[in-house]
């Protein structure tokens, strides 16, 4: 199954990219800006990204910059006629591919095809069962292990699963409420030092400069998230 993420501010525009590529074997995600897009490509696991430049709230641009942040995933992006300026600045800015509106569907269709097989043959497409890998951070979740630079770290359980939560959302802001409820399984009443204390801990044990961190962030009056590129 490829998992297809659809971005336009335009609704019609989303469906009529659904209806021109439905396949058995895609599964779409839809999303109305840049925002939006950037939530999505660090919740889930796509192999493809169709995007608009021209958005409200965060262009196409700004959102494929930020999603190269932690992801290879191929990117198309969708420009509106003579916009070459537009086709320039996304391809220079990590770009796979842009499609010229309006659409014709069977080109749609073949560049997307083109950029699916592409990626599968590379071997970007896929990970190891149960294995993340972003930057020099290993976790096997098979046999419940994290190497950092192939050296094996001691985690307590409850950093194991911070750090699998976050490794599983790369990109994504958790506030400490949201790790909490995931983590400890109960409702985050006080919880925000108590996240606090296990991510500088952490921190301790994965980080190089634990006051610089490469990999675990934080978001101020956000929470914290996963930085890094991701590995395969």
């Amino acid at each position: 199954m490829y998992h297809i993420l659809l971005c336009d501010d335009e609704k019609d525009i989303v469906n009529a990219l659904e209806i021109y590529l439905s396949q058995p074997d895609y599964c779409f995600h839809k999303a109305y800006d840049g925002q939006e897009a950037l939530k999505i490509a660090g919740s889930q696991e796509l192999q493809l990204i169709l995007m608009d430049v021209m958005m409200p709230r965060m262009d196409g641009l700004e959102a494929m910059e930020r999603i190269r942040q932690f992801s290879n995933v191929p990117i198309i992006l969708l420009t509106a006629k003579g916009e070459d300026l537009d086709k320039i600045l996304g391809l220079n800015a990590g770009a796979d591919d842009y499609i010229t509106k309006p659409f014709n569907p069977m080109e749609v269709s073949a560049r997307v095809r083109s950029q699916l097989r592409r990626y599968m043959q590379l071997g970007c497409g896929s990970r190891q069962r149960g294995i993340l890998r972003i930057g020099g951070i290993q976790l096997d979740d098979m046999r419940k292990t994290v190497l950092l630079d192939g050296e094996e770290v001691n985690l307590t359980p409850t950093e194991y699963e911070i750090l699998k939560l976050l490794m599983e959302h790369p990109g994504q802001v958790f506030s400490p409420a949201e790790i909490y409820q995931q983590v400890w399984k109960d409702q985050p009443i006080g919880s925000e030092g108590t996240v606090a204390v296990h991510i500088r801990h952490l921190r301790e044990k994965v980080e190089i400069n634990p006051a610089d961190p490469r990999y675990l962030k934080v978001v101020w009056g956000q929470g914290y998230k996963m930085e890094g590129s991701i590995g395969l």
